[in-house]
């Protein structure tokens, strides 16, 4: 039966192994580690803990591929990029501004106008998210319409070889790396329809890129203070639920205040953070029996799952 499973990380503590032998699943297992870039093939370690007989996807060198074959498509997909990195980067200047004042009112001492004051600059931030998320979809629609990528025959070649290999696989397992390359590689190749059908299991920036909406996020980056930034549609295979992997390390859970900003800023997904150890089993989009880990309340508490 096709399902979703999103797990914590895998390099210091890998469960996947163990969720395998739990949901008995059967190989062989399709593997996606194209977030890895060129350490696409790098994938001992992860055929390793599978315990099953493995192929992986090549979705990075495939991609490579079609675009020495392809020169019109790859100056194509550079513009496409530098509209992309434009629109975030006046994203991220209105979004610094509207953070800062939405830090300030729900810091500022209590008076009668204080919900509506707080309310009104949630409003203001999840406005410019929204605009900034429907900005990427046009420009990645617009695209797709002009080039009409998977009628080029150098992407077709690949969407065949990739479609031979998932009819032989029931399970796909997508791993982690830089969330963006690999989004962009599997919508590229047609992967958003077409994992329906399979047994998920994702951590990291594999879990991310499944859900509706990517999300960047790091409290303490080198840079100094940051604020999660919304980066573009997901796959959009499900979308109750908003993860955060390596939370322990990248969000300050343990400040009240950021922890409620963050909940109610991307409400009504529920925020999840994954850590090692932990994992969702989505029924319906939303955890369901046989998960393990915690979700973040709209007040900054973090609680237990419960199906």
């Amino acid at each position: 039966m096709s399902g979703i499973v999103l797990l914590g990380p895998q390099r210091l503590q890998p469960t996947v192994g163990q969720i395998i032998q739990d949901l008995d699943l059967a190989g062989p297992v399709a593997a996606i580690t194209g977030g890895w870039e060129e350490r696409e093939h790098e994938d001992d370690e992860l055929t390793a803990n599978l315990e099953l007989e493995t192929q992986n996807l090549e979705l990075y060198q495939r991609g490579e591929q079609v675009l020495e074959d392809d020169p019109d498509l790859f100056r194509a997909l550079q513009d496409l990029r530098a509209q992309r990195r434009k629109a975030q980067a006046l994203y991220r200047i209105s979004l610094h501004g509207a953070m800062a004042t939405l830090r300030a009112v729900a810091e500022a001492p209590a008076s009668e106008y204080s919900q509506e004051e707080l309310t009104a600059a949630f409003e203001v931030v999840r406005a410019l998210d929204a605009r900034h998320l429907e900005r990427i979809t046009r420009i990645e629609a617009s695209f797709r319409k002009r080039w009409a990528t998977a009628r080029r025959q150098s992407v077709r070649r690949q969407r065949k070889e990739i479609d031979e290999i998932l009819e032989r696989c029931p399970v796909v397992a997508v791993a982690g790396g830089h969330v963006g390359v690999l989004t962009d590689l599997m919508r590229f190749f047609g992967l958003d329809s077409r994992l329906k059908r399979h047994q998920l299991l994702a951590w990291s920036a594999g879990a991310m890129a499944l859900g509706s909406r990517v999300i960047l996020f790091h409290d303490s980056p080198p840079q100094g203070f940051g604020n999660a930034e919304v980066w573009g549609p997901g796959l959009g295979l499900y979308g109750q639920v908003l993860p955060f992997p390596q939370a322990r390390k990248r969000l300050m859970l343990d400040d009240s205040l950021r922890a409620t900003i963050l909940a109610r800023r991307f409400a009504p997904q529920t925020c999840v953070p994954l850590d090692e150890g932990e994992h969702l089993v989505l029924v319906d989009g939303r955890p369901g029996a046989g998960s393990s880990g915690r979700r973040l309340e709209q007040d900054g508490r973090l609680v237990e799952l419960s199906p």
